[in-house]
């Protein structure tokens, strides 16, 4: 696949997830997603040949101009769409899969305490919500979903929901996605507040036995 045939199939993934962009004109030019992926393929290739200084320089140029701060030595696969983008921050040994979207706040970052292999490894057709940080070198399995401002710190397997802070695992039964937009976030389960109820109601019951052992 050439230059050309990438960005086009970058284009389409803007326009196909995002009902805002008008023509491919527009997102080339206007969304700042767009801008940092370019400038991270330029600061990537310089990384990989061992020009560090200047695929530094060339990252830091796009975090100023895209408020998106990507690392050149991250590994970022096709069609990744950057909604908003603002206070994104992708660390040095994160690897991103294919057709992913990532909203804006998120972190791909360390716990502070690894060596080597720091930051996560995201799969394919992941999505990952606005404020969501995502940290230590686990993996998020293809088809995952990242809640809002959840705080995930251990493996997300394929095809589930991360939840909370920290994450908990809410599996999406019966549920076939093509794209990682196409997700319902209004009504994500929260397993917190569902296990709270579950103890609410067993406490009840149990307050119920005590008063008829009691009568």
């Amino acid at each position: 696949m050439d230059q050309r045939d990438r960005l086009g199939g970058l284009l389409d993934a803007y326009q196909r997830r995002d009902p805002a962009a008008r023509s491919k004109l527009e997102v080339f030019f206007l969304y700042p997603g767009v801008h940092a992926v370019i400038w991270h393929r330029i600061a990537h290739w310089l990384y990989e040949h061992k020009h560090f200084f200047l695929a530094r320089w060339v990252s830091q140029h796009a975090r100023k101009k895209t408020g998106i701060e990507i690392h050149p030595g991250a590994k970022i696969g096709r069609r990744l769409v950057i909604d908003h983008g603002m206070g994104i921050v992708i660390g040095e040994t994160a690897e991103i899969g294919d057709d992913c979207l990532i909203y804006h706040g998120v972190t791909l970052g360390g716990t502070g305490k690894d060596q080597g292999k720091r930051h996560p490894t995201i799969g394919n057709n992941v999505l990952i919500s606005c404020g969501a940080k995502v940290l230590g070198p686990f993996k998020v399995g293809d088809n995952a979903r990242i809640a809002a401002n959840a705080v995930v710190l251990s493996e997300v397997p394929e095809n589930a929901t991360a939840v909370g802070i920290p994450a908990q695992i809410v599996r999406i039964a019966g549920r076939t996605t093509h794209y990682a937009d196409d997700v319902d976030q209004t009504s994500v389960q929260n397993p917190t507040l569902e296990k709270l109820a579950l103890l609410t109601a067993r406490l009840e019951k149990l307050e119920e036995e005590r008063k008829k052992d009691t009568a």
